[in-house]
């Protein structure tokens, strides 16, 4: 590994090639993103042209094997390119890394041959987007509580259900649906990659607290059809695919926390050392200076735990524990730099003609898709202590 020339110690192990990877990345997002995420909010417009964009650039296939399309590199890279794009417009990072974490990547992992033939070319182009069905109105954590169905016939399976909270659902024309073959408990589930057609409708885009940017659709199949062929890994190890899916998801989630922070705090110290009270710039004051010492020196931490769980999931090493390690930290930095943010900025910081009031919304989320922060508290309790942590 060499080291990165940004003179940032953080980076100081990043490979060439990471290093010239996020700084395009960083680059499209100031110019192309930053300045259109308060229209885009403003008018809850999901900017779908510009994700294809980053096809263009080779970011939708940061994940995907070269033969198929894609760059081939890991997730280090694909963190370091969350970070900058969250930093921009968080919206915009829940659509492209709902095509890459949540739609690549399991066809990559789990797919046949001939289903990343059929369906990863397209998705790493921008020809077509994907989406992520596994939350119901009654299921969400307690995912192994799903109803949705798939009912076998001669001709395949038919899925009937409602699935919820999809991100990318409401432009979305392929669908990684998490439905029950079999009986009750968490083997009775498997996994189908099922395209747009009859009998399934996004139903409606729920209204959101933040990520005015993206879409968060509610998926209605009735009676969809998936031929033998669609079934996406074996059948009754759906929930496998979908944790093993999420263990990874966590790291990104992380990932787009730091980028919220990261513009939080850069937003700060912007206003304190350019607003003046008193006979000089707030940023003199002890009490504008701590919290944003304090919020710099926790972003530090949390980038680097996240680019430490990046990169023990480069290496194959299971990333159960120390993904919900840096998702639980980092959601929390966004949260508290979001908060610090709309402080320092005073009732400035209230108002909708800055950004920190959106961060301040869109920071929250971090900390209860991917799976909630009791959840993690769940997970990495359970690491460390077994079975005597299970009830």
């Amino acid at each position: 590994m060499n080291a990165s020339a940004d003179g940032n110690g953080l980076y100081a192990l990043l490979s060439d090639e990471h290093v010239q990877i996020r700084d395009m990345a960083n680059e499209f997002a100031q110019t192309r993103i930053a300045p259109n995420a308060e229209n885009w909010n403003r008018d809850k417009h999901v900017s779908v042209e510009t994700v294809r964009e980053m096809a263009d650039l080779g970011l939708l296939g940061l994940l995907a094997p070269e033969e198929f399309g894609g760059a081939g590199l890991d997730m280090t890279a694909f963190c370091l390119v969350m970070e900058e794009i969250s930093a921009a417009d968080v919206g915009t990072s829940v659509s492209f890394a709902t095509q890459l974490s949540l739609t690549i990547a399991p066809l990559v992992n789990f797919g046949t041959e001939e289903q990343k033939q059929r369906w990863l070319p397209d998705l790493v182009s921008g020809a077509r987007f994907g989406c992520y069905n596994l939350t119901e109105p009654d299921a969400g954590s307690d995912t192994a509580s799903l109803r949705t169905t798939a009912v076998e016939d001669d001709d395949g399976w038919s899925i009937s259900g409602t699935k919820t909270w999809i991100s990318n659902g409401g432009f979305a024309d392929l669908f990684i649906v998490f439905a029950r073959t079999d009986g009750p408990g968490a083997k009775g589930v498997s996994a189908f990659v099922v395209d747009a057609g009859e009998g399934l409708t996004a139903s409606r885009e729920i209204p959101k607290m933040g990520l005015h940017s993206s879409s968060t659709a509610e998926i209605a199949f009735d009676g969809v059809r998936a031929e033998r062929d669609q079934m996406l890994g074996e059948r009754g190890a759906g929930l496998s695919v979908a944790l093993a899916t999420l263990d990874s998801g966590r790291i990104v989630i992380a990932a787009q926390a730091v980028g919220i922070a990261r513009a939080a705090l850069e937003l700060a110290i912007g206003y304190a050392t350019e607003r003046e009270a008193f006979g000089g710039p707030i940023a003199r004051f002890q009490g504008v200076q701590f919290p944003i010492a304090e919020i710099a020196a926790r972003i530090d931490a949390a980038r680097l735990l996240t680019l430490h769980a990046a990169c023990l999931r480069d290496s194959g090493a299971p990333v159960n524990e120390i993904g919900a390690k840096a998702k639980l930290l980092a959601s929390q930095v966004a949260v508290d730099a979001a908060d610090m943010a709309v402080q320092t900025l005073g009732g400035y910081g209230y108002s909708a003609e800055f950004a920190a009031e959106r961060l301040y919304r869109d920071a929250r989320i971090t900390k209860l898709y991917e799976g909630t922060s009791e959840i993690q508290r769940m997970v990495i309790s359970r690491s460390l202590m077994g079975s005597a942590a299970r009830s």
